[in-house]
């Protein structure tokens, strides 16, 4: 029990040196020093207090041996402590300000790591996840030899598979609504809206691993809308969902789903033989 709280105060006191040295540290007016403990503190993983040293050190390091070190440097140690957004904005700010500098193609790649950690999951608005793709498709167009460039390509697939993702929720969530027409505000209905956005999927995502997906909701909808469509459209829309029914079966001949294809056959062959 002594020895329990003899540590507890030993870790008090060591805590609260290092804190009072950091306010030394961050209130003094000697910048060299400054600059040496914040290299000191990213060196030593911690981000947090080289990024708050960091912060005020840039503008002064600028026309500096240093300026190129102080910029990237802050971005890492943002980057590191997890602040993705200022990390991006400082990663794009150094390749703003360096080009051609030492660290230019390590921040643009970052860029596109920052914003990658900032996407979120499918089901939500995806404006960060086409931001990433793009900086990543910057990366390697311009270091097409870059020593990062199959990560930042897989990464690319991964954002690229999370908006395919989003696709097939936003088409899933039109078949799902069915008849409802509280959202069609504009005219039409969900079922069109499932098919234009699934075959809109397809087209833009040609090797997705999610397409028998999509191609079983153009199906499904294909069929759905038949059944409900008014006397005079039916005869077309039975006919067209046929013909989706066999290219299903013709592409996907051993999917579990062939036996919901073939019974669409049954009953779009019925109508249209009556």
């Amino acid at each position: 029990m002594k020895k329990s709280l003899y540590a507890a105060i030993l870790a008090t006191v060591l805590f609260s040196s290092c804190a009072n040295e950091f306010n030394r540290v961050y209130k003094t007016s000697d910048n060299t020093y400054k600059y040496e403990y914040a290299k000191e503190s990213y060196a030593n993983g911690k981000y947090v207090r080289a990024s708050s040293l960091l912060q005020g050190l840039v503008t002064m390091q600028k026309g500096t041996d240093n300026a190129q070190e102080s910029l990237y440097m802050l971005a890492m140690a943002e980057y590191n402590s997890k602040d993705y957004e200022g990390a991006a904005a400082t990663f794009k700010k150094y390749f703003q300000s360096y080009p051609k500098g030492v660290y230019a193609e390590k921040a643009e790649f970052y860029i596109g790591m920052s914003l990658y950690n900032c996407t979120p999951e499918p089901r939500l608005d995806q404006s960060q996840t086409v931001n990433a793709i793009a900086a990543f498709q910057e990366y390697m167009d311009l270091y097409p030899d870059g020593e990062d460039r199959a990560t930042a390509q897989q990464k690319l697939f991964e954002l690229q598979d999370k908006l395919v993702q989003k696709e097939l929720y936003s088409a899933q969530l039109y078949y799902d609504l069915g008849q409802y027409f509280g959202n069609c505000t504009y005219g039409g209905n969900n079922y069109e809206a499932c098919i234009i956005t699934a075959q809109n999927a397809l087209k833009d995502y040609p090797y997705t691993n999610l397409r028998e997906k999509f191609s079983l909701l153009v199906m499904k909808s294909k069929f759905e809308l038949a059944q409900q469509s008014v006397e005079e459209k039916k005869l077309e829309r039975y006919q067209d969902a046929e013909d989706e029914c066999y290219g299903f079966i013709n592409e996907y001949p051993d999917s579990k789903n062939k036996a919901t294809a073939e019974k669409y056959i049954s009953k779009c062959k019925n109508y249209i033989k009556d």
